[in-house]
């Protein structure tokens, strides 16, 4: 395959209400094969949480990263995506997350950690423009001088590529270090870690509210590449709500690694 360029696809932006963290995931899937498949156009999604969550890599341990009382106390649920990475701590409002559905034409021949800062070079942008010298550490680390921003996540399903990215706008660490398990020891020989790093919340470095960053990255990619307001179509949230229940809200997706 030849690789193409952002100009060459029609991006549409998805941005609705909030979503429950199982819904998230499923569509996360959803729409990255709609995309593959040539039944969606390329597509940024930026994300509202309607619950507080962990959301674990698709080959991380469960027991490894989520302590379940910790869990339990604060009402936590525990996700698990289709893409790798580490572990994401989420409660509505403190994070910004974005999702990109694209053809693989998109990275044809780029090595993951080459496509990592390739398809964040827009969110760089929007972050400098804001006041944040931020650049990327690899393999997937959205960084700063004050500390790490975010971090992104792949998967390439099909004839698409998923790459999404969480970034820290405020956050409770005192819960968080309740919830998951980082820096603590390891239980299982299983499953891939995350890193503990220091992380200094967009709130933080820039005094912004979360909507007016959210603003600027819309309009940094759309500048860069062009973006037309689009939506989840019927048939797409009813594939999302079905692979919700039957297979991302199913033990053995969950416990895949225990």
């Amino acid at each position: 395959m030849t690789r193409t360029t952002w100009q060459e696809h029609d991006w549409q932006l998805i941005h609705e209400g909030p979503r429950t963290p199982l819904q998230h995931m499923a569509l996360d899937a959803v729409l990255c094969d709609e995309v593959g498949a040539g039944r969606r156009p390329p597509t940024l999604r930026f994300w509202e949480w309607a619950a507080p969550a962990v959301v674990i890599g698709r080959f991380q341990s469960l027991k490894n990263e989520v302590d379940p009382d910790g869990a339990l106390r604060y009402g936590i649920e525990v996700v698990r995506r289709v893409s790798g990475g580490g572990a994401m701590f989420v409660e509505p409002g403190n994070t910004i997350t974005y999702s990109i559905y694209a053809p693989q034409t998109l990275v044809e021949g780029m090595s993951f950690q080459e496509s990592y800062a390739f398809l964040d070079e827009w969110t760089l942008e929007a972050l400098q423009s804001l006041g944040i010298k931020a650049w990327y550490q690899p393999l997937n680390d959205i960084t700063s001088a004050a500390g790490k921003i975010g971090g992104a996540a792949q998967a390439r399903r099909g004839r698409a590529v998923l790459h999404h990215v969480t970034m820290a706008y405020d956050i409770d660490a005192g819960k968080m270090v309740q919830v998951l398990r980082i820096g603590r020891e390891k239980l299982s020989d299983k499953g891939t870690t995350s890193a503990k790093k220091r992380v200094d919340p967009l709130l933080t470095q820039t005094g912004l509210p979360r909507e007016r960053i959210i603003a600027c990255m819309i309009d940094i990619f759309r500048e860069r590449h062009g973006l037309t307001p689009g939506a989840v179509t019927p048939a797409e949230e009813a594939e999302a709500d079905r692979q919700a229940r039957e297979r991302f809200a199913s033990e053995a997706w969950i416990m895949q690694v225990p």
